[in-house]
């Protein structure tokens, strides 16, 4: 069958859809990437995600509202999609939807510990819209069997990137960065997943911050690249608790947001503000590889292992020529899904169009050994046409 899968992640700055034809099952199931159609946040929906994210100044009826403006954002760019494949429609439709909170680990609230999750993005509504079956709101089922909800795509990586003699670690660089080690010839039950800490997140809100919004991103790391790296705020940033925090584990903007970037530069204010950026490139960089190297065995002579990235934070060099030094002390190559055929922008978006074949097909695709759930569950909520 030919799914869609729809994917916009922390950065907030668009949506990418994936049409994919998958057969079979796991583990030998199949996949095949036929287009991906990526789009940017008009301005105005854009700083209204944005604004949903600091939930000090969110209203109910604009959080209400935007849930049902961004379901039809997404059916848009659905349609157009298959329009540009030559699709007349897919057959199912999986839509990870807009993250505007998530906290993995329990706190205390009303009398009870909670954790919790929130992706806007209506199912029932992209269904009626597209006329097409839709799966959505995939993370709940996990939190309910008492994981975090996070990560959830390497279920994917476990099918897609596994090798018999090859050591493995799939990263995605996003807003949030997160790897899957996957060791020669794994189980699913051995996977390890995580997010290591901030991807580009941190990186655009510095340059929203220094240009007064009018750049949202370090375009190639250019500016970085003419800054000198601060080493003693580069360690003094390392100290963040999240860091010794043990997998499985997941972050978001309540710990790396634009709120906690503006806390820090201003603590920083004595820097050139290209050296900040220098900084915080390094420290994406870092952070990676210490996940690495505290996660993954490290691989002593001959290089053995492969770092494959995916994600925004792949076309900004500065970013990758820091990761791929680091990493190659591991003793691990660094390189992109794209050389292994998947294009880096596509693969979250392919990763939750198999999840919800899988869900379509009533099988679970969880890894509790990458949330921390008590079992294997089915993900997400079908809307029917």
């Amino acid at each position: 069958m030919i799914v869609a899968g729809v994917m916009s992640g922390t950065s907030a700055d668009g949506v990418d859809v994936a049409l994919v034809r998958i057969q079979g099952r796991p583990p030998a199931l199949r996949f095949q990437l036929l287009h991906l159609c990526s789009r940017e946040y008009p301005a105005v929906i854009r700083r209204a995600v944005l604004s949903a994210m600091a939930a000090p100044h969110a209203s109910v009826p604009d959080l209400a509202r935007l849930n049902i403006r961004l379901s039809l954002e997404y059916a848009e760019t659905v349609k157009t999609a298959c329009e540009e494949a030559g699709i007349e429609r897919a057959d199912l439709i999986g839509c990870h939807g807009q993250t505007i909170f998530h906290q993995g680990e329990p706190a205390t609230y009303a009398g009870e510990k909670l954790a919790t999750t929130w992706q806007l993005g209506d199912g029932s509504r992209i269904a009626q819209l597209t006329k097409t079956p839709t799966v959505s709101d995939f993370r709940q089922a996990d939190m309910a069997v008492g994981g975090r909800g996070a990560p959830l795509v390497p279920f994917f990586d476990f099918l897609a990137f596994r090798h018999r003699k090859l050591q493995r670690v799939a990263l995605n660089i996003g807003g949030i960065a997160n790897i899957t080690v996957l060791r020669p010839n794994c189980r699913a039950e051995d996977v390890i997943a995580f997010d290591t800490g901030p991807g580009n997140m941190m990186l655009d809100a510095a340059v929203e911050l220094f240009t007064n919004g009018r750049r949202s991103r370090d375009e190639n790391g250019a500016m970085a690249a003419k800054g000198r790296v601060q080493e003693e705020l580069l360690q003094q940033w390392l100290k963040h608790r999240y860091f010794k925090q043990p997998a499985p584990k997941s972050a978001g903007r309540e710990e790396f947001g634009a709120d906690v970037t503006r806390a820090w530069l201003k603590d920083a204010a004595r820097f050139r503000q290209q050296d900040l950026l220098a900084t915080l490139t390094a420290f994406t960089a870092t952070t990676i590889a210490f996940s690495v190297d505290r996660f993954a065995p490290r691989l002593e002579g001959r290089t053995q292992g492969e770092v494959i990235a995916s994600g925004g934070g792949t076309r900004n060099p500065t970013l990758m020529h820091a990761l791929a030094l680091r990493v190659s002390k591991l003793g691990y190559a660094l390189t992109t899904t794209d050389a292994l055929g998947l294009p880096s922008q596509a693969k979250e978006a392919v990763a939750f169009a198999v999840l919800a074949y899988e869900t379509w097909h009533k099988r679970p695709a969880n890894l509790p050994s990458a949330t921390g759930a008590q079992r294997a569950v089915v993900l997400g909520k079908v809307s029917h046409v």
